[in-house]
């Protein structure tokens, strides 16, 4: 609790500092006379004074200020102070000191996100574990253990890169190289289409069906198979041939090619338990014999198919549920067209957003195919945070396996030099600037719904949590709360340095102020936006 506290103190204390240190700078370069600079509100901790100017830390810290000289319209100055008053100073130079703090805001995560590009770290690397035989990649050619290098010419280090340089890359070739063997090779991929939504926004790219893990050997057992009178199940977990030790799909195919006859087959499968009001699951081992199936191949060897296509899961009072779908049904088809993959699912049900669509589905009981007509539906889910969201769902899901049933991925080690790490940088917080933008109109219109606002509890449990996962993602949170800072008080709300700088404008346009009692009037309503604002994110962080 002493360690999440002082994580949270650090977070706003930092943030503020920052945002106050840039209004106290620049109103020293303009000649305005600082009394106090202020980390925090409330009773005094303690402080100091150095020449002209208190320097204290208070007891809140949830904010801070810079206390000028005549920055008040009534204050009363000394004949000295007269033209080193907040507002006798020309517009210009009162706009730059308001603005100072919202810039420092934004400008900081660059510094941020700098230290943490820098140096040497440890990514997942463009090594491919899984092929999705329906997809793109599979058409090319691309395999297991193949390393892409390039995509259309331009490098690739991470999957992570791999994964953005298909971003308005689909429906038509592409020009993917691969290293395989020692050897260069460049094929050509046709991405196929996605869309992936959230509340401000959509990107379109491409997606080729890889994957950098790889994937375990798991059974799809048709109703009255040879697999289901041996004694398998579906969602069994293949773990040794003949005693022969099978990581992955890979691994099964290549022993079943070599053999012959009686196969003793070694699987894990979850066994469901009730304990009271909760049910779970308990992975067993089983031993299955069954006879090699003549001509097949991998999992038709065994008398089985694939788990690409069958349900693990179907929610509760989804649109699957409703149309009869149940655990252990395999999908068919897709408005008439064979299904293979659930990632080509995924992509079709995305581009199609509520329009309606024809599924088939084959029965776990009795083998019989059912068709339908559905339509997804938008479903709210709250995280751990309770933060809510929204989004278009069929409600099933496929096979995934545990995070102990994960198999290694292939890392690479990638240093960023000094100049690469600052361009970096550079270009990651005005993509976030556009994004906090995009959220802030949300609110506004309507389109992203205020349960998402969030107080000093939330941020609190984001600190704890981000501080967990290591120092980069702790660093990240503060990045993007000081660009949330930093445009929230550019908004021309009163008693927000927005407001002021549009003060200044106007003046300087006008050639006079804004009247006083126009000014109080308006600083009277900014201070009742923000207390409700405040009010709102009190409310939601104690429902949480």
């Amino acid at each position: 609790m002493f360690q999440d506290t002082a994580l949270f103190i650090l977070l706003l204390g930092v943030l503020v500092t920052v945002h106050e240190l840039g209004h106290f700078l620049v109103a020293k370069a303009c000649g305005v006379k600082v009394i106090r600079f202020s980390i925090g509100f409330g009773p005094k901790l303690f402080a100091f004074t150095k020449g002209e100017t208190e320097y204290q830390v208070a007891l809140l810290p949830l904010g801070g200020y810079v206390k000028m000289a005549g920055d008040a319209p009534h204050e009363e100055l000394a004949p000295e102070d007269a033209e080193r008053g907040f507002l006798n100073a020309p517009p210009w130079k009162r706009a730059l000191i308001v603005v100072a703090g919202p810039v420092f805001n934004l400008v900081f995560p660059i510094l941020i996100y700098f230290f943490v590009f820098v140096g040497a770290h440890e990514a997942t690397s463009t090594r491919v574990g899984f092929v999705d035989p329906a997809m793109p990649a599979a058409v090319a050619g691309i395999r297991p253990g193949d390393r892409i290098t390039a995509v259309e010419g331009e490098p690739v280090r991470t999957f992570e890169d791999l994964r953005e340089s298909f971003v308005g890359r689909f429906d038509r070739p592409v020009p993917v190289t691969i290293e395989r063997d020692g050897q260069s090779t460049t094929l050509n991929v046709t991405p196929r289409k996605i869309v992936e939504s959230n509340a401000v926004d959509s990107v379109e790219r491409g997606q080729i069906g890889i994957q950098p893990i790889r994937k375990p050997a798991v059974l799809g057992v048709p109703a009255g198979s040879v697999a289901a009178q041996a004694g398998f199940k579906s969602f069994d977990r293949v773990l040794s041939v003949n005693g022969v030790n099978i990581p992955d799909e890979a691994a099964l195919h290549e022993q079943l090619a070599k053999l012959q006859g009686p196969l003793e087959v070694t699987v894990q499968r979850v066994l469901p338990v009730e304990v009271g009001a909760v049910t779970g699951g308990v992975p067993s081992l089983t031993t299955v014999k069954v006879e090699r199936q003549p001509g097949g191949d991998g999992f038709s060897a065994l008398g089985a198919e694939p788990s690409d296509m069958y349900v693990s899961a179907v929610f509760p009072g989804s649109v699957a549920e409703k149309a009869g779908l149940r655990a252990g049904d395999r999908l068919e088809s897709f408005n008439g067209e064979p299904l293979r993959s659930f990632n080509v699912l995924a992509g079709e049900l995305s581009t199609l957003k509520e329009k309606s669509f024809t599924l088939s589905w084959r029965s776990a009981e009795d083998g019989q195919v059912h068709t339908q007509q559905l339509a997804q539906v938008m479903r709210t889910s709250t995280d751990e945070l309770g933060q809510e969201s929204s989004r278009l769902e069929l409600g099933v899901r496929p096979w995934m396996p545990s995070s102990a049933e994960l198999l290694p991925v292939d890392t690479v080690v990638v240093t960023l030099g000094v100049g690469e790490a600052l361009r970096e940088a550079v270009v990651v917080v005005p993509k976030i600037v556009g994004q906090m933008v995009k959220v802030i109109g949300g609110l506004v219109s309507g389109q992203v719904s205020t349960k998402t606002l969030g107080g000093p509890v939330m941020m609190y449990q984001l600190a704890s949590k981000s501080a967990e996962q290591g120092w980069d993602s702790f660093l990240h949170l503060m990045a993007i709360i000081s660009i949330n800072l930093g445009v929230m008080n550019l908004l021309p709300i009163p008693i927000l340095d927005g407001f002021h700088l549009l003060s200044a404008f106007w003046e300087a346009i006008r050639r006079r102020p804004i009247p006083v009692r126009v000014r109080e009037m308006a600083n009277v309503v900014g201070l009742i936006l923000l207390v409700a604002l405040m009010g709102m994110a009190f409310f939601n962080d104690i429902t949480r």
